[in-house]
């Protein structure tokens, strides 16, 4: 079967692998769609702290069952996603029904070899049935039940002001579950073109480009307060740590973005505005639960988010052009 692998940053290759063996409870899948996650481009970029080279990428997936376990709901044929976040289900996070943060998580594609490849076993408690969307859809919910998470990690409720920064695809699925609660959403980011999309198609009520003058703008947007809710989905630490100050005082900072680097606030202004600090990491099945409804009542505009497909044979060759700012990529599906 084929298969590409991160051999080291920047170096994809294409091999032909055997075809994998199923364990008794996994289920053997047929991958027909991978989403292209900015985790993959971290990898491919070498800036992922949580993985070891070399590694198959992919955790956004959609596919069919091939082979399933005895007695197991799932027959072959059936269109399926896949929860990547494998957790152990006994420690102290699993035991609080926080399997999102589970001790021994081990992630598809980061912490072991994920869906790009035409074949692939997932233990069975994580592979369910796409029932009501297509294998396009599926291969998002993903990548949006993050952005679900962490608008539920905030509590945003409706009439509050929202600040997404950074409007890559999880800062979009923030903004649009944000939307969904009815608050007040403002994006930024350094691009312009990522700025307009979210309003023009997302519903952002308005969205300012990161400059000289953001501040002032974000200011007077708010009627100078700043924002009850900041989410940070930029990847990079000085914005992380910049974004402190777009929070209003009894606000909530939520930190989606992940980095090596220590991240720095001055807490005189924590401590004054009495902010929320929160963490989002991954999702739960109750995120995918709120993705997949919200996309059968037809609430999540997935034809546009998808911007570029390619075959999983040209990955090695066209994996690198996804970063180029000048593409305009959303959201990449790879199709096998």
């Amino acid at each position: 079967m084929l298969t590409v692998i991160c051999e080291s940053p920047g170096t994809l290759s294409a091999h032909e692998r055997p075809m994998p063996a199923r364990g008794e409870r996994e289920v053997m899948l047929r991958v027909k769609r991978v989403g292209v996650c900015g985790t993959d481009l971290h990898i491919f970029g070498g800036s992922q702290p949580y993985l070891e080279y070399p590694r198959v990428m992919g955790h956004e997936l959609s596919g069919v069952v091939e082979q399933a376990p005895a007695g197991s709901a799932l027959k072959p044929g059936d269109p399926v996603f896949v929860m990547p976040y494998l957790s152990c289900g006994q420690c102290i996070a699993c035991r609080a029904g926080r399997t999102n943060c589970c001790v021994k998580l081990q992630v598809l594609g980061v912490h072991r070899d994920g869906a790009f490849t035409e074949y692939l076993c997932v233990p069975e408690p994580f592979v369910h049935k796409a029932e009501g969307i297509t294998l396009d859809q599926a291969a998002m919910v993903e990548f949006l039940s993050i952005g679900a998470h962490a608008v539920r990690r905030a509590q945003v409720r409706e009439g509050q002001r929202v600040l997404v920064v950074g409007n890559g695809p999880i800062g979009i699925a923030a903004l649009l579950f944000s939307r969904l609660h009815d608050a007040t959403v403002v994006a930024l980011d350094t691009r312009p073109e990522r700025v307009e999309f979210c309003v023009r198609h997302l519903g952002a009520h308005a969205g300012v480009v990161i400059g000289p003058d953001d501040e002032a703008q974000l200011s007077a947007l708010s009627g100078g307060d700043f924002f009850d809710v900041v989410f940070d989905a930029t990847g990079n630490a000085r914005a992380m740590e910049r974004g402190f100050r777009f929070v209003a005082h009894a606000g909530t900072y939520v930190l989606i973005s992940v980095v090596r680097d220590d991240i720095t606030f001055s807490d005189p202004e924590f401590h004054k505005r009495e902010t929320t600090l929160l963490g989002s990491r991954n999702a739960t099945m109750e995120d995918f639960e709120t993705v997949l409804q919200a996309m059968r009542r037809g609430q999540i505009p997935d034809g546009v988010l998808n911007t570029h497909r390619l075959p999983l044979a040209r990955v090695p060759a066209e994996f690198a052009r996804l970063l180029d700012p000048a593409q305009g990529v959303i959201k990449a599906i790879v199709e096998c």
